[in-house]
């Protein structure tokens, strides 16, 4: 009998390749979540354009993971190239079934729950320029940095020989803190500048149109992260256990932080508070997610919700229009966490890993500041670059009579709520 090709299955542990790919459902889950977090944030004119932008990169980004996306991010490189993009050779998903590393794996199960992690990061960026951005130039932004800045960061700090990762300057990044998080929060803060501010900003911002949807959509973003964070160890073990308890604990404590922190400043907590403190202490345990104790997760999550709240208020301040907050709650807890891997990471939570200053092992430290230093730069200048040449073929930001009318209705001929009453 001539073998089939799933016969490969036989030498893989279905336990870990069906854990990957639940976690991989949980992952792409964030995404729609994302979506009515946002939406529930702008006006009720610009709700299906705001949540069509995270749409679109579940779209486009699938298609170019599967063409060209998962083979240069994880494949081997070739030449001097080799540390900061892969090969050519998995075009197309060739490798899907062959198995992968020790042979606990498929590539397929891995290409897929990478692929939730490249759709989520340019969706995260969206919510700078809501309510603004041309959806025609939101399309190709999305499908050039995806391409040129997070297929990099992705190989660089997850790929095989990659620069920033173990092979190269060997900073800790469990499940994103780098590639996710500080990328997506960077780039939104330079496409808002380079997009502009919205029209009567900062004088007559909006409330947000549905707080329902805020927290439902947080709620649905936390859990997704137990297969963001808890799949990223890519086996079904003692670390998804540590990943997923470490990132409840940081998630519970900057919620409880938030409502602290809001409590004393204006004394009541509120429901899109305690919702953004979750976010960030979410945030701040990625990279840390697997290398640092339940106890240290306590305290990167109160951390996060002082210091990112801080960054909000400097935000505010400082006049940028990053509209849903991306460079405070997930640019600083992004970097947040990257530097409190290198101060709390323990070898004895995970041998994989290294220790971290509070260990006696200092360079981790000035290591991971050094690798939160590369992808500012990398990011922010590719961003920008990126946007300044496609603001040469096309405009960039929606007319300000499409901004005054909608968005939902001039960009994709539709309304979220019908207020007409029919007999």
């Amino acid at each position: 009998m001539v073998p089939s090709l799933f016969a490969v299955d036989t030498a893989l542990h279905s336990a870990n390749n069906g854990f990957v790919l639940i976690s991989a459902a949980l992952v792409l889950l964030m995404t729609p979540a994302l979506a009515l977090f946002y939406a529930g944030f702008v006006r009720s004119r610009n709700v299906l354009n705001t949540m069509m932008m995270s749409f679109a990169s579940m779209g486009l980004v699938s298609v170019l993971w599967v063409l060209f996306g998962y083979s240069l991010a994880f494949s081997p490189g070739s030449g001097p190239l080799a540390p900061f993009i892969g090969g050519w050779q998995w075009v197309g998903l060739s490798n899907w079934s062959a198995p992968y590393g020790d042979g606990q794996l498929s590539h397929g199960a891995v290409a897929f729950f990478q692929l939730t992690f490249a759709i989520i990061t340019p969706a995260l960026i969206s919510g700078a320029v809501v309510e603004r951005m041309n959806f025609r130039a939101w399309l190709a932004f999305v499908m050039l940095w995806s391409t040129f800045i997070y297929l990099p960061m992705a190989h660089m700090v997850w790929g095989p020989g990659g620069f920033l990762g173990a092979d190269g300057l060997g900073a800790l990044d469990f499940a994103g803190g780098l590639v996710v998080e500080m990328a997506s929060g960077v780039g939104a803060a330079v496409t808002a500048v380079v997009v502009g501010r919205r029209r009567n900003y900062p004088g007559h911002t909006a409330p947000p149109h549905n707080v329902p949807f805020i927290l439902l959509g947080a709620g649905l973003l936390w859990f997704g992260w137990f297969g963001f964070n808890g799949g990223s160890g890519l086996v079904a073990g003692n670390l998804a256990s540590l990943a997923c308890l470490t990132t409840n604990t940081a998630g519970a404590s900057a919620a409880l932080g938030w409502m602290v922190i809001e409590t004393l400043q204006r004394g009541k907590p509120t429901a899109v508070g305690m919702a953004t403190g979750a976010v960030a202490g979410l945030v701040a345990i990625t990279p840390a997610a697997g290398f640092v104790s339940p106890l240290s997760a306590l305290v990167i999550g109160c951390v996060a919700a002082l210091v990112c709240n801080l960054a909000l208020q400097l935000k505010n301040r400082s006049g940028l229009d990053d509209s849903l907050d991306v460079l405070p709650v997930h640019g600083v807890a992004g970097l947040l966490g990257i530097l409190l891997t290198g101060l709390l990471a323990l070898k004895s939570v995970n041998p994989a890993g290294a220790d971290g200053l509070l260990a006696g092992h200092g360079v981790q430290l000035w290591i991971q500041l050094k690798a939160a230093g590369f992808t500012l730069l990398w990011v922010g200048v590719g961003t920008f670059a990126i946007l300044k040449l496609l603001a040469l073929v096309i405009p960039l930001r929606a007319s300000d009579g499409d901004e005054r009318q909608g968005l939902d209705i001039n960009a994709h001929g539709e309304e979220a709520y019908n207020n007409e009453f029919t007999m």
